[in-house]
């Protein structure tokens, strides 16, 4: 098998606020870009030349996937149409051959995409599928839906409660599936009574078509973990399954080029430290770490377990890093600001701040800045994601500031709110619920003024 469709067409309604400046796919886990992260696992699975359908913010995959060194043909899909049509405006390219199918929005091992192949050339049948095994806290309608039994597909159903597993976004066919491709009714037919599918060619159904027809579909379960990165919360979770994954394959350290790593750090892990980095005095790391080109681990900062710190990112003055931590490229953390999640390029933590959850792209915290993280109740947090109440199973109480946002100083956030895309906080205001995008959002106090003076003291 040499060929893989990549599918980074949609527009990521459900992602929002990370959907308005990049496609999901473009989005960072542990500091690269999930589609390039997954262009690398085809090609060490023995992909020779990938075929990627674009779309929306096509420029950020295209960008994400620069300077690849294997073969990359790009298809337009404007406007998007579904997922079957984007497979099959990609089949001209492909020819007579089995070929690949993963959706840009997969996190996974590389094993997985291998586990895949290697069903698929064994068994020599027209679909071959990964679906996940639901964990008890999953709730079924949260996805496209199957039903495995003794490794096999035997129905696929949208959002349906009488499932017992989940489509995995990544898929291997025989190029006469162009077959049912070219059938597929326009929308997702095989849904609960009463589901409402959008006018969208899933390609779901296609599966749910060849079992109507008998055919044989094998199921491959995932190595490790899968995320498929479809709401917000589930950046936070991709890059923590992503480090804990790279942190359990770290035998030895890994030191760079003109790394300094002063006397006085205490170190309690393995450590991969790319060239020029520093990690200075008074410096506390518990647990294998991740330092970027160039950055700057310094004045008593505390990393709490693994973590990654991405390149030209500095750390200092006594910060806290929390456990399952990814600080993207570009970064300040500083003087005694904690961050527990994600944060993506180019943001701000200057002091005095508490964070958990995800900070976007070139965000701007204000100081003394906090986030509540724990409900009176003790519960999670329910989230409301196109209008449909869910409560996520990962970082239902993180907050979720969108790119390019700002907070003043003294901003508290509830559990599980999120701040849309180019919006600002102003000072003071405790935010009991979303934000949109691009609004600017003030606290309008009253001010009561009374005659005073040394008189009231008896003078």
């Amino acid at each position: 098998m040499k060929t893989a469709v990549i599918l980074c067409a949609g527009h990521g309604m459900r992602f929002w606020p990370y959907n308005e400046v990049r496609h999901k796919a473009a989005t960072p886990v542990m500091n690269r870009p999930n589609v390039r992260r997954l262009a690398e696992s085809l090609q060490q699975a023995g992909i020779e030349r990938l075929i990627v359908v674009v779309g929306a913010f096509e420029a950020s995959v295209r960008a994400a996937l620069h300077g690849m060194s294997l073969p990359i043909a790009f298809i337009r899909q404007n406007p998007p149409s579904g997922t079957a049509n984007a497979v099959l405006s990609a089949l001209p390219l492909i020819g007579e051959e089995p070929f690949l199918v993963a959706y840009g929005d997969i996190v996974t091992p590389p094993e997985t995409l291998q586990r895949l192949i290697a069903r698929h050339q064994d068994t020599g049948v027209l679909a071959t599928v990964v679906a996940q095994p639901y964990l008890p806290e999953h709730d079924p309608r949260d996805w496209v839906g199957a039903y495995v039994r003794e490794g096999r597909l035997r129905r696929v159903e949208g959002h349906s409660a009488d499932t017992n597993a989940r489509l995995g976004g990544l898929f291997a066919f025989q190029p006469h599936i162009r077959d049912a491709l070219n059938a597929h009714p326009g929308l997702m037919t095989s849904v609960p009574v009463g589901g409402m599918p959008p006018l969208e060619a899933e390609l779901a159904q296609t599966l749910q078509t060849l079992l109507e027809q008998g055919h044989d579909i094998p199921v491959v379960e995932p190595a490790e973990f899968l995320v498929d990165m479809d709401k917000p919360w589930h950046i936070w979770e991709a890059n923590a399954r992503w480090l804990d994954y790279e942190a359990s394959l770290l035998e030895t350290d890994r030191i760079g080029k003109e790394v300094h790593i002063d006397d006085s750090a205490e170190i309690h892990g393995k450590l991969v430290v790319e060239d020029g980095a520093t990690i200075g005095k008074r410096v506390v790391v518990h647990g294998n770490c991740f330092i970027g080109r160039e950055a700057r681990i310094v004045n008593g900062a505390i990393l709490q377990g693994r973590t990654a710190i991405g390149a030209r990112t500095r750390v200092s003055d006594y910060c806290l890093v929390g456990d399952d931590t990814v600080i993207g490229n570009g970064c300040i953390v500083g003087h005694d600001a904690e961050i527990s999640g994600v944060m993506l390029d180019g943001s701000f933590l200057f002091h005095y701040c508490e964070i958990m959850g995800v900070v976007g792209q070139k965000v701007d915290i204000g100081a003394a800045t906090v986030c509540g993280t724990l409900r009176f109740d003790d519960g999670d947090t329910l989230h409301t994601v196109r209008g449909r109440r869910e409560r996520p199973e990962f970082g239902a109480n993180g907050t979720y500031f969108g790119d390019f946002s700002r907070t003043g100083v003294n901003v508290i956030t509830m559990p599980g709110v999120k701040i849309g895309t180019y919006s600002c906080v102003g000072a003071g205001i405790v935010v009991y619920e979303d934000i949109p995008s691009r609004k600017l959002v003030l606290l309008k106090q009253e001010l009561i003024f009374r005659d005073w003076g040394p008189e009231r003291y008896g003078w």
